[in-house]
C-alpha cells in the first residue's frame, strides 16, 4: 500500500476522523512490547527498527552496520522475519536458491552483505543464527515485537518526513506514538539531506543517542547525466528514489511508484518493457527492487544502489562498547 498524503499533512479532517482507530492501533503496540521476552540469546541482539510504517532506511542501515561489525572482527548474522516470503523458517537465506517470493526481497538482498536467517518466528531465528556462529545478531525489524531481548536499538527515521502527522495508523504513519518508542531506543539515527537533518531535533530520551545520516548512490559507471529514464519502483517511498536519479542528471521521464514489496507481475513487466522500448527509454530499479525481478528480466534493467554513510560514528561505537562489541 502506498502512504496516503494526509500522513504527512499537518491538518486533515480524515486524519482527526481516523484518530480513534490510531489511538487503538497504539494501546496494542503498547500492550504487545510490554510482554516479557521469551528469549535472551548468548550474544548480543541489536534491534534496527522503525516507528514509521517502513520507508525510513532500514534496510541500508542493517547493511552499513553489518560491513562495520565484520570490519571490527564480528560475525554478524541477520535475522529477519522475511516480510512477504513463504518460508516459516528459520532457514538461511541462501541467494542462489532462494527467490523474493520464499524469503522476502530484504532478506534475499541482504543476504549478499552477511548470512542471512528468515524465521517467522525472530526467536527461532535468533537461537538458529547464533547456533551457526555468529558473534552477534542484527534483528532486521522487531522493534515492537517483544519475543527476543535486545542489548541495543536503533530507530531510523527519514529526516524530511520524520514522523509525519504524529499520529498511529490509520490515522498517521506510526506504528506507536514517536515519544513512547524512543523511551526504549539507544538511537535515533536520522536519514536525508543535511538541511533537513538540521532541523529536525524531537526530544530525546536520556539514554537515546543521535545519529545522523545520509543515502549515497554508488558508482556503477553509468553515465547518467541526461539519460531518458523510466524510473521504477516499490518502496516505502519510491519519490526518493526518482529524486536520486535526478539529482544524477538523469531525465526521469516517467517514474513508476508501485505499493511496498509489490511482487512483479508478468502483466507490470510487459507494460513497463513496452513503454520503455516505444520511448527509448533506460529502464531503471532500486536493489530492493531488482531481488523481486526474474532472473530473465533483470538484464534489462539498471540498478541503482545505494549506501549508508553516517556523519560520525563515535556515538554507534560508544553504544557498542558498553554492551561489549569492541574492535577484535
Amino acid at each position: 500500500m502506498k502512504p496516503p498524503m494526509f500522513w504527512y499533512q499537518d491538518r486533515s479532517f480524515l486524519a482527526l476522523l481516523l484518530t480513534p482507530l490510531g489511538a487503538l492501533y497504539g494501546a496494542a503496540t503498547a500492550r504487545r512490547v510490554n510482554k516479557a521476552p521469551t528469549l535472551r540469546a548468548d550474544i548480543p541482539v541489536i534491534c534496527i527498527g522503525n516507528i514509521n510504517a517502513g520507508g525510513t532506511g532500514k534496510t541500508p542501515t542493517t547493511i552499513a552496520l553489518a560491513s562495520h561489525l565484520t570490519e571490527m572482527g564480528q560475525t554478524p548474522y541477520i535475522v529477519s522475519r522475511g516480510y512477504g516470503g513463504s518460508l516459516v523458517g528459520p532457514v538461511q537465506v541462501d541467494p542462489k536458491v532462494h527467490r523474493a517470493n520464499q524469503t522476502g526481497d530484504e532478506p534475499l538482498m541482504l543476504s549478499e552483505f552477511a548470512p542471512t536467517w528468515v524465521a517467522k518466528d525472530r526467536a527461532e531465528g535468533v537461537k538458529a543464527a547464533q547456533s551457526a556462529g555468529a558473534t552477534v545478531i542484527l534483528l532486521d525489524d522487531g522493534f515492537q515485537n517483544p519475543t527476543v531481548h535486545k542489548d541495543l536499538q536503533i530507530v531510523v527515521v527519514d529526516a524530511v518526513k520524520r514522523f509525519g502527522n504524529g499520529r498511529a495508523m490509520p490515522a498517521g504513519p506510526l506504528r506507536e506514538p514517536a515519544h513512547v518508542g524512543l523511551q526504549r531506543a539507544d538511537l535515533l539515527l536520522a536519514i536525508g539531506p543535511e538541511h533537513a537533518r538540521s532541523t529536525f531535533m524531537p526530544e530525546l530520551p536520556d539514554g537515546c543517542a543521535r545519529l545522523d545520516g545520509h543515502l549515497e548512490p554508488l558508482p556503477t559507471g553509468m553515465p547518467w547525466g541526461n539519460l531518458r529514464v523510466l524510473a521504477f519502483a516499490g518502496i516505502g517511498h519510491p519519490e526518493k528514489f526518482f529524486a536520486t536519479l535526478k539529482g544524477l542528471g538523469a531525465d526521469v521521464v516517467r517514474g513508476e511508484a508501485l505499493d511496498d514489496h509489490q511482487p512483479y507481475t508478468d502483466a507490470i513487466l510487459k507494460r513497463l518493457e513496452t513503454e520503455a522500448a516505444t520511448r527509448g527509454l533506460i529502464m531503471v530499479t532500486t536493489e530492493k527492487d531488482a531481488v523481486r525481478l526474474p532472473d530473465s528480466f533483470r538484464p534489462k534493467v539498471q540498478v541503482l544502489p545505494v549506501r549508508l554513510t553516517l556523519t560520525d560514528w563515535a556515538p554507534l561505537d560508544a553504544k557498542l562498547a558498553a554492551i561489549g562489541i569492541t574492535p577484535r
